[in-house]
Order: C-alpha cells, then sequence, then structure tokens
C-alpha cells in the first residue's frame, strides 16, 4: 500500500478522486490537526461558496423515558415500572409543542424510548396532530430503534410504519441511535439495537419512500478510529443510494450517570471533535452540509467547528433532556445563536429542517427578509 501524506490526500481531492477507507484511518489517527481543518475548509467553501452558516430553531421534548433498550451510554431511560417512569399523553406532547411554536419552533425532534406498552396509533395521533394544530412545523420524529420498536408492537414492516406515519404527515427523520456504525462496538455499547445494518435499513427504506433524515455518530467510548472511519462509509455508501440525507451531526460522549463511564480511556476534547469534522467534510463528499454543535462540544469549539468543515451550527433547542441526565447542560436563544456565527466570521441564516432558507439577518440582527411559507403539506 502506498504511504499516505496529506499530498496524496490533496492529490484526491483535486483529481475528484473519493477517499477510501485508509484514507479516513489515516488522518483520524495521524493526518496533521491544522493542514485537516485547512483542507476542510477549503472543501466547505467549494460546496458552499457564501460566507453563511444555518441555523434552526428547535426544540426536543421526550414523550417517554421508557425503554426496554437498556444501551450502556444512556442516563435518560427507566425501565418499564420504576419509579421515575413517564409517558406524556398525545395531548400534553401538543402543549409542549405549542409553546416551543410561541418561542418560535418551526422543528421538533421528539425521541423517548423504545416503549412497548405504546401502540402504532400514539405515534401517528401525535404526528397527525402536530400537522394539524401547528401547520409551521416540520415533526422530525422518532429513532430508527423507535420505528423498529413500532413495527414489533404493530406487527407491521418497518417500509408499512414508515408508509403509516408519511400518510399522518411525516416526511424527516431524525438520525438518533446511530452511535457508532460498527458491529463490534454496538455489541458492547447497544446490543439490542442490533448491528449497524439495523439503522441503515431503517434510513434506507425512509429514503426510498421520499423522505429526509439525517447521520449521525456518537464517539469517544469504546471505539477505535477503525469504527469512527467505518462509519463514515457506511453513511457515506447509503447516500450514494437515494441521496437521502441531508446532513452529517458528530458529537462526543457524555459520560456522566451512564454505566459506561468506568470503561472509558479517555474522554474526547474538542481537538478530537474538530478532527472528527475535518475528516467527515473531506470523506462525506455526498454530504451538503456538516453540522458543528454548540450544544455537545461548548460554544467556543462551536464556533472554531465552522472553520473546520461545517457550515451548520444546528438547532437551539430550547428543551432537551437527554444530555441533561448526564450533567451536560449547554443552554442558548436565537440572538445568542445569531451573535455565535457572526463572532465566528460568518452571516447567520435561519434554516428548516430540509435546510430550505427561512431567513436572513442584517449585521444588526433584523431579517433581510421575509419568512418563507411552509408547505404543511408533503414536499
Amino acid at each position: 500500500m502506498n504511504r499516505i501524506t496529506m499530498e496524496t490526500i490533496h492529490g484526491k481531492l483535486d483529481d475528484g478522486e473519493r477517499l477510501d477507507l485508509d484514507d479516513a484511518i489515516w488522518m483520524l489517527s495521524e493526518g496533521p490537526l491544522l493542514e485537516l481543518g485547512e483542507t476542510a475548509a477549503h472543501q466547505r467553501f467549494r460546496r458552499h461558496p457564501e460566507a453563511e452558516v444555518t441555523f434552526v430553531v428547535d426544540t426536543n421534548p421526550n414523550y417517554t423515558n421508557v425503554c426496554e433498550v437498556d444501551c450502556t451510554f444512556c442516563a435518560f431511560y427507566r425501565r418499564p415500572g420504576h419509579d421515575e417512569a413517564y409517558t406524556h399523553s398525545v395531548e400534553d406532547m401538543l402543549d409542549r409543542i405549542g409553546k416551543a411554536v410561541e418561542q418560535g419552533a418551526t422543528t421538533v425532534l421528539l425521541q423517548g424510548g423504545v416503549n412497548e406498552s405504546l401502540p402504532l396509533d400514539y405515534y401517528l395521533d401525535l404526528v397527525r396532530g402536530t400537522r394539524e394544530r401547528y401547520p409551521g412545523v416540520t415533526p422530525h420524529f422518532w429513532s430508527a430503534v423507535e420505528v423498529e420498536g413500532m413495527a414489533k408492537v404493530s406487527g407491521l414492516g418497518i417500509r408499512e410504519v414508515l408508509l403509516r406515519l408519511n400518510e399522518a404527515g411525516q416526511d424527516t427523520l431524525p438520525g438518533g441511535g446511530a452511535e457508532i456504525l460498527a458491529d463490534r462496538i454496538r455489541r458492547k455499547v447497544s446490543h439490542k439495537k442490533g448491528g449497524a445494518a439495523a439503522w441503515l435499513d431503517v434510513h434506507r427504506e425512509a429514503h426510498r419512500i421520499g423522505w429526509k433524515s439525517t447521520a449521525t455518530m456518537m464517539y469517544g467510548h469504546v471505539e477505535g478510529v477503525e469504527d469512527v472511519a467505518e462509519h463514515l462509509i457506511h453513511i457515506r455508501d447509503l447516500q450514494d443510494e437515494n441521496g437521502g440525507f441531508t446532513a452529517f451531526v458528530p458529537w462526543s460522549f457524555k459520560p456522566g450517570n451512564t454505566p459506561l463511564v468506568r470503561r472509558i480511556p479517555h474522554y474526547a476534547g474538542p481537538n478530537d471533535y474538530l478532527r472528527v469534522l475535518a475528516v467527515s467534510r473531506l470523506v462525506l463528499d455526498n454530504f451538503d452540509h456538516i453540522q458543528a454543535s454548540w450544544f455537545s462540544e461548548g460554544k467556543k469549539a462551536g464556533q472554531v467547528g465552522l472553520h473546520w468543515g461545517a457550515d451548520d451550527f444546528g438547532g437551539t433547542l430550547i428543551e432537551e433532556n437527554v444530555h441533561a441526565c448526564t450533567g451536560f447542560i449547554n443552554r442558548t436563544s436565537t440572538e445568542e445563536v445569531k451573535t455565535l456565527i457572526r463572532e465566528a466570521g460568518f452571516a447567520p441564516v435561519q434554516r428548516d429542517t430540509r435546510y430550505r432558507i427561512l431567513r436572513r439577518f442584517d449585521a444588526n440582527g433584523a431579517a433581510t427578509r421575509p419568512p418563507r411559507r411552509v408547505d404543511p403539506g408533503r414536499v
């Protein structure tokens, strides 16, 4: 095998040649961080020449914390019958969504757990109710494993469940639950979720019926660089099939209050995050958007990430409870997000779930164009 260097990486990129698994492993383990960042930023501006960074006004409430999957990295879930277990009614959830809408939310990222006491109609009613009561909101609901849970309870296949949700008004899917898409790692941290194929198959079916979804990765626990590289190749291969992913969103594991905390050799820091962002931009040549996270990595790291290949700053997260259960809490507002993006040297642009532009802002933060009307039906 020829020796990999940044020169060979640049040569492939300049020639339009796709980076491979070995390239990804080398960049994750040996590639010079500053040069990776510079190269990733260059590729970002080749794809998005404008000095703009997008963000979404969103919220992430939870309808239940009951889950039967027992992931070792999760501090949020409770087993059925636990004193702290809860499940909110559809009406309660619609009221909570309404409070976020009053604060400007256009996306609701709704996840909970695999709660086998809930029938499929519960999920359909939540989607339908959201579309009917808040037509300007995108119901960006359910992780892949929750969809699998719906299929198990209802006796339907994954595709049929997605079609039922589609009929109710849903057409996007969040990328939660991917963790690391390498079977040996999933057996260690989330063995009840199945291998990488389980997550990939749900997103594949969603893309086949015209949905958009995000791809995520939670790194910094028991994986190695080979596993991170494998994850990137898996989602790139799936993106080649239907182009259904809007963005890639990596974040580092937060160990507080989790069973996995005792098995972590070292915690991922800002340099690890920047490396993952840069390599993601370079390897995921068929992804339009890479997200820098102020929420999971801290606001300063999020700002620096915009110079390491990312073009999106994620959401405002009016409500969030999963990370909070680990003791890791970050909060912001729409105005602060705009300020953080400006301080990093970019112009803030508000988007929706599918990355359609809603507003641009002048230097004083005022909208420079009216909000685009969002069709509450299928797009």
